[in-house]
This record gives C-alpha cells, sequence and structure tokens, in this order.
C-alpha cells in the first residue's frame, strides 16, 4: 500500500457509507467509518452488519434499457464494492437484480473490516462534526438516522427535518408453500421460473381486497409524528398495500398484483390477479412477498395471508412492517457534488439526500467518495455528466429552487440525453427502447471519459 493521501471520516456504515469508505481507501485515504449499530439499533435492521439490506433483497432491473440497469453498469465501471458484492451474492430473479441478503451483508462487512485503511468505530455520532478542507465528513446515515442526530442535522441546516413512511413486505420459508397451489414463471419468462405465483380469480383478489382495508394497521408513533411535523406520507415506490388500496379496488391490480406476462399452466390463461413471491437467499429456502409491503399488525397479517392460495400453512420469517425514513432538504443544502453549501469539507451521501433505492443511496456515496478524495488531492471537484445516470440523479436533487421536494429513484425522465431524443431526423418517432438504449450507451461512453480523466 502506498503512503496514504489524508483522512476521512464517514458517519453511517450502511450501502452509501459503506461504499465510500471503499472508494477512498482504495484511493489511499485512511478512513474512520462510524457505526452506531449495535449498541444503538434501529426498528428495521436486525444486524450490526455494514450494508444491511433491510426492506428488499432486489436491486431491481438489469439492463440497458432500465434507468436503474445503466447506473449499475456505471456504478460497475468506477468498480463499485456493491455492485461486486450484489454479483457475488446473486440469486434467480427474472430480470431484476436480487441477492442473497445475508451473504450479502457479510460479503461487504468482511472487505470494510479487512482493509488496512479503515477503522470501523462502533459509536452513535449525535452531531454534526467540524469539518475543513483537509478534515473532510461524509455524512451517510441513511434514512433511519437516530432521533439525536437527526435534530443536530436539522438545527445544522436550518430547514425542518423531511421524512416520509417506508414499509416493507413479509418473507416466508419455501417449504411451508404448497407448490401444487402456486406455479413457477417470471413475467414474459424473463429469467424463465424465477418466481413462485399464486394466482387469484376475480372473487378472490376482492376479497382480498376487502380483507386489506378491513385489517388493523400499526401506527405507532406515526400519529403523533404526524402532529408534530406535518404531512408525513409513504413513499410512492415503496407503498404499503392498505395505502394502495384505500385509492380503490382495482388498484392492486395495476401495482404488484397485475397479472401482465404471466400464464397459469393448469388453465392456459392469464389468472385475473397474481401475488409474486421471490427468492430471498441463495438455498431458495426465503422467499419474499413481492411488493406486498404492508403496515397491518401481524395477527391480521397471518390471517389474511394464509388465506391465499398455497399459504394457508404459510410459516413467516418476517412480517411486514413500517419505519419512519428521515431525509433533508437537498436542494437548499447541497451542491451536484453533494458538498454542503457553505461549509468546506461536509458531503452528505446515500438515501438522507432524497434519493431513493439501494443502487442511487451506493451512487451517492460513490460520488460523495470521489469528491472528498478530489478535495484531499487539492483538485477540482466532479460535477458528473448530466448525460449520465449519476449525473442526472445528482443534478435532480441538487437543483435550487425545488418546490416540495421528494424522494426520486433514478429515471430516463431525468436525463436530458433521452428527452433530446423523442424523433429520428426530425420526423418519425424512435421506439422508447431504441431511444434508452441510445442514452445509455451515451451515459456509459461519457462514464468511461470521465473515469480516464479523473482516477
Amino acid at each position: 500500500m502506498n503512503t496514504t493521501r489524508g483522512k476521512a471520516r464517514i458517519l453511517g456504515a450502511g450501502l452509501a457509507g459503506s461504499e465510500a469508505a471503499w472508494q477512498l481507501a482504495q484511493r489511499n485515504i485512511e478512513v474512520t467509518l462510524y457505526e452506531m449499530r449495535p449498541h444503538q439499533t434501529t426498528k428495521a435492521h436486525k444486524t450490526s452488519l455494514c450494508a444491511e439490506l433491510v426492506c428488499s433483497n432486489s436491486f431491481r432491473g438489469a439492463g440497458l434499457e432500465n434507468a436503474v440497469g445503466l447506473l449499475k453498469e456505471e456504478l460497475a465501471l468506477w468498480n463499485s464494492l456493491i455492485m461486486e458484492a450484489a454479483k457475488a451474492c446473486e440469486v434467480p430473479a427474472g430480470g431484476a437484480l436480487a441477492v442473497d441478503r445475508e451473504r450479502f451483508s457479510r460479503y461487504v462487512d468482511d472487505k470494510i473490516h479487512s482493509h488496512p485503511l479503515i477503522t470501523v468505530v462502533r459509536e452513535e455520532i449525535v452531531e454534526i462534526p467540524e469539518t475543513s478542507a483537509q478534515d473532510p465528513v461524509i455524512v451517510a446515515t441513511g434514512p433511519l438516522t437516530s432521533q439525536p442526530l437527526a435534530r443536530a442535522i436539522e438545527q445544522f441546516t436550518g430547514h425542518g427535518n423531511l421524512a416520509f413512511y417506508d414499509a416493507i413486505s413479509p418473507i416466508i420459508f419455501r417449504e411451508s408453500i404448497n407448490a401444487e397451489k402456486v406455479f413457477r414463471q417470471s413475467r414474459y419468462d424473463k429469467g424463465g421460473d424465477d418466481y413462485l405465483n399464486i394466482p387469484l380469480e376475480r372473487e378472490a383478489y376482492y376479497t382480498f381486497v376487502e380483507q386489506v382495508l378491513a385489517a388493523e394497521k400499526y401506527t405507532g408513533n406515526i400519529a403523533v409524528e404526524q402532529e408534530q411535523l406535518g404531512d408525513l406520507r409513504p413513499f410512492e415506490g415503496c407503498m404499503p398495500i392498505e395505502d394502495m388500496a384505500e385509492r380503490g379496488p382495482d388498484t392492486l391490480l395495476f401495482g404488484p398484483l397485475k397479472p401482465v406476462g404471466l400464464t397459469d399452466p393448469r388453465t392456459g390463461k392469464r389468472p385475473y390477479a397474481v401475488i409474486q413471491l421471490r427468492q430471498d437467499d441463495l438455498e431458495g429456502e426465503l422467499w419474499s412477498m413481492v411488493g406486498l409491503q404492508t403496515r397491518m399488525k401481524r395477527a391480521d397479517q397471518q390471517r389474511i395471508f394464509t388465506s391465499l392460495p398455497g399459504l394457508e400453512l404459510a410459516e413467516f420469517v418476517r412480517y411486514g412492517s413500517v419505519h419512519r425514513n428521515t431525509f433533508i432538504d437537498s436542494p437548499q443544502c447541497l451542491d451536484a457534488t453533494l458538498a454542503f453549501r457553505g461549509r468546506p469539507g461536509l458531503f452528505f451521501a446515500g438515501q438522507i439526500t432524497g434519493v431513493e433505492g439501494y443502487v442511487e443511496s451506493t451512487a451517492g456515496g460513490l460520488a460523495a467518495a470521489l469528491n472528498v478524495y478530489r478535495l484531499l488531492s487539492n483538485a477540482p471537484l466532479i460535477e458528473f455528466p448530466r448525460e449520465t445516470a449519476l449525473g442526472a440523479l445528482l443534478g435532480y436533487i441538487s437543483e435550487t429552487g425545488r418546490k416540495d421536494f421528494q424522494p426520486m429513484n433514478i429515471s430516463f425522465g431525468l436525463m436530458p440525453s433521452y428527452l433530446e431524443l423523442p424523433n429520428r431526423n426530425g420526423r418519425q418517432k424512435i421506439p422508447k427502447k431504441e431511444r434508452r438504449l441510445s442514452a445509455s450507451n451515451r451515459a456509459l461512453a461519457a462514464t468511461a471519459a470521465l473515469i480516464r480523466t479523473v482516477v
């Protein structure tokens, strides 16, 4: 290992913090990584491992016609630790990238703890540390930032803490699922038979919706926090099924229970509705209910889900639950480098900045780390090209003047290079897939060019 080129501190060993620590250490920066677990835990975490996945085991879609697939490819070009771990711990998931949750976190945890330039300190930080250009800090404490630090951030930023509610879905033991009542298939056969499918006829679907709406819901501290902090809405991308059902009885048919691309082999027809289960571990013993995140109380989850075909004897490894997620008003606080405006050496990264999703959080950690490295090297900070997925995402969260700022997943709609290609030669409309692939190829070329310039 060459002589170190500076020191940096990172708060939080989630996806963003772990990625940031790895990127800096690989560039000969000494890193002190602070993590409050296991001394102080959260309602969602179960271990003290770095990069624990608490919501889902899926990194979502793959392929360059998918915006998150493009972002994953960009991260891979930067030698992302999180993408390396995801590939090493991948489980079958059709057209998506999903991982064995425990193996994934242990893979990252081992890499972090074995790196000679990374020191992990198990300590809760409750204030924003002092920083400077030669003593930088990355705050990557995530959406489950502890209350003392969240209050300190709110006071420091001068803006009211923003928040939304996030939910997770149940996980079931495979051996407790009746294989005779479910069938294996991926939508449109992408990935073969990677998913288990529970077919529902019309009457069964509407009975399920009625039961969900009538179930007793967990509120916990939600009512108190809503009174104190105002409108705390569920995140649209991970909305509890009961909140979706309240929008209308057919809402779930166009959401997680949509039957399109699936055919029940016993009837040769598309079911009226389908509940899918996705493999959660390499052995195939654990299966998560896709898109069925919920805040129903456990007794009602047990009663309603075991009324479904094939789940009559289902044994739950984890029930669905809801937790509060916190993020800052990034357009008012951060620039496109993820540096805090007016505070040299202070960076924020991950979901606390208002990006949503595992891949997006990882991308923020990588971007912040590269700019901390640049800062310590007395080099100009990087604003990632807007034609890249990473640049488009950071541009969204740092655009000043944005009102009603809410968490955002990566989308082609954020990329100018996609929006600029509606027609071919000003006449013929370009098909959506072709536009996406064109934008993706431009993004990867721009990423490769940037890497050659700054690394």
